[in-house]
C-alpha cells in the first residue's frame, strides 16, 4: 500500500525520525526563546484581542529554523504526493509544553473552505522535536474519522478517554513527525507516570488549492507577506504563501456552510 493510499484510508502517517538532527538542534533553542521571552503569549494575545494588541512583535516563521521547517523538502515532497503540486501554507504553532501538562480532549483541526468541499485536503504536520515516550505522553488518533462531517468538538465530551478503534502513538524518537488529515479526531494524552520532561512541539498546516480557506490568525496577511519577503519558498513553490487562497478573517463560516 502506498503512503497516499494509507493516508486516504487512515487519515494519518507516522514518520519516525523524519527531521534531520541538525534542524532539530536549531529548532529547540528557538522554541525556548519563543516561550521564555513571552513571544508565544504575545502571539496568542494578538489573536484573542487583535484590536488591542495589533501585530505580534515576532512570528514563528521569522525564527530561522522555524521558517526552514515550513519548507522542509522531505515534507513538501510528501505533501505533493498527497495533495498534488499546488498547496498553500495555513499557519504554524510552536510550544514547549510543561511536564505534567493536562491532556487535550478529542477534537479535529480542520477549517472550512469556500466550497464546503470535504475532498479538498487540509493537512497538519505535528513535529515532536524530542520524540514521544512515557515522560511526555502520547498522541491518540481515531483512524477513518476524517471521513465524517463533524464539528471540531463533536467528541470533546469524551475527554482524553480511550475510544474503540483508536491508535496510540507514544513511542517516537527525536525529530519525528505525525502527519494528520486535519479532519481526523485526535487527543493529547498526559504522561501516564506523572510529570516528566517538557514536550517540544511545532505544528504547521497546509491546504490543497482549489477553494479559499478560512484563516485562524487575524494577522494572516502579514504572516504570508513576511514569508514572501523572507523568500521562504525558495522560488520553487509559488502558491505556498499566496493570499488569494483564503477568505477574510472573521467572515462567518468562512463564507460557506458550517460543518454538521
Amino acid at each position: 500500500m502506498s503512503r497516499t493510499e494509507q493516508f486516504d484510508r487512515d487519515g494519518f502517517l507516522v514518520l519516525p525520525g523524519f527531521l534531520s538532527a541538525e534542524l532539530v538542534a536549531r529548532l529547540e533553542p528557538e522554541v525556548d526563546r519563543w516561550v521564555d521571552d513571552g513571544l508565544r503569549a504575545q502571539s496568542i494575545a494578538c489573536c484573542v484581542d487583535p484590536e488591542t494588541y495589533g501585530l505580534p512583535p515576532l512570528l514563528e516563521l521569522e525564527l530561522a529554523a522555524h521558517g526552514e521547517l515550513i519548507t522542509y523538502l522531505p515534507l513538501l515532497e510528501l505533501l505533493v504526493e498527497l495533495m498534488g503540486p499546488e498547496f498553500v501554507f495555513h499557519h504554524q504553532h510552536s510550544d514547549r509544553q510543561a511536564p505534567g501538562i493536562a491532556g487535550k480532549a478529542w477534537h479535529h483541526d480542520c477549517e472550512q473552505n469556500s466550497d464546503a468541499d470535504p475532498d479538498l485536503l487540509m493537512v497538519h504536520a505535528l513535529h515532536y522535536l524530542g520524540g514521544l515516550d512515557d515522560t511526555v505522553g502520547g498522541l491518540a488518533v481515531l483512524p477513518g474519522s476524517h471521513r465524517e462531517q463533524a464539528a471540531k468538538t463533536a467528541r470533546a465530551h469524551q475527554g482524553t478517554a480511550e475510544l474503540p478503534g483508536e491508535v496510540l502513538v507514544d513511542r517516537l524518537p527525536p525529530g519525528s513527525t505525525v502527519l494528520l488529515h486535519s479532519a481526523l479526531f485526535h487527543t493529547r494524552r498526559p504522561a501516564p507516570d506523572g510529570p516528566g520532561r517538557p514536550r517540544y512541539m511545532v505544528d504547521a498546516s497546509y491546504c490543497q488549492t482549489g477553494a479559499r480557506w478560512r484563516p485562524v490568525k487575524p494577522y494572516w496577511r502579514h504572516m504570508l507577506h513576511r514569508a514572501r519577503e523572507l523568500e521562504l519558498d525558495g522560488g520553487q513553490w509559488p502558491e505556498l504563501f499566496a493570499e488569494r487562497h483564503f477568505t477574510e478573517y472573521g467572515e462567518p463560516d468562512g463564507g460557506n456552510r458550517a460543518w454538521k
